[in-house]
């Protein structure tokens, strides 16, 4: 869904408390305002101010010169202290308007929410207010709905990293495991060699014993020997 943001409510009207010099800035910082020259606009009122810093006119216009500038935050500043000089409820619904536009500007969607809900309250006939108003909260839906997903997306991700990471630990000790069975394997099969080994060196052992009772038997068997004896001459 596409929306257009409706424009900055301009405030051009006269007042004749203000001094001529005062006047005559304002005057041609709107003139050049409205020839697109918002810098040289934003001079023209400043000068104006410095002449007169209570001029509401000079200050609600200062706001819409930086607007046009992309200068976003300051210009939601001078909207505000214009907002505290006005006693009019349409000229306080007027920079509110304009404060809520330049705070969804600069992608501060719930404060202007606020500022349009304020300016409704003052001025409840205002459709363009209640437009942005109504384009700010589909905005800022669509960004809850965006941000829900890409933390569904994120939990999905971590939990799939972290089945991945269970299957990789699992592995690992299955390699474990089988490296600790072989060392067992080996070292049982190392033993039973040596045992082995000992069981034949005894079984030697006793074999060499018994072949020598054997030849011990044998020759106890044999008649003793005679012993020849020589006659005595």
């Amino acid at each position: 869904m596409k929306f257009v943001i409706v424009s900055l409510l301009m405030f051009g009207g006269t007042c004749l408390l203000f001094g001529q010099s005062d006047r005559t800035l304002v005057r041609e910082g709107n003139s050049l305002y409205k020839q697109d020259k918002y810098s040289d606009a934003e001079t023209k009122y400043r000068k104006a101010l410095e002449k007169n810093k209570d001029m509401k006119q000079g200050t609600f216009n200062l706001g819409d010169a930086l607007y046009k500038e992309g200068r976003y935050d300051e210009a939601a500043e001078q909207y505000r202290i214009a907002e505290g000089k006005q006693t009019d409820a349409a000229d306080k619904a007027q920079a509110l308007h304009n404060l809520g536009n330049s705070l969804l500007q600069g992608k501060k969607i719930p404060e202007s929410i606020a500022a349009y809900e304020s300016a409704l309250k003052l001025n409840p006939s205002d459709l363009d207010t209640k437009y942005n108003l109504e384009y700010a909260q589909a905005l800022l839906k669509q960004q809850q709905q965006q941000q829900n997903q890409k933390n569904q997306n994120k939990d999905k991700k971590d939990q799939k990293d972290q089945q991945k990471q269970n299957q990789q630990n699992q592995n690992d000790q299955q390699k474990q495991d089988q490296k600790k069975q072989q060392q067992q394997d080996q070292a049982q099969a190392q033993q039973k060699k040596q045992q082995i080994s000992k069981q034949d060196a005894e079984r030697i052992l006793q074999a060499l014993n018994n072949q020598e009772k054997d030849v011990q038997k044998k020759l106890l068997k044999r008649a003793p020997a005679r012993v020849q004896v020589d006659k005595d001459w």
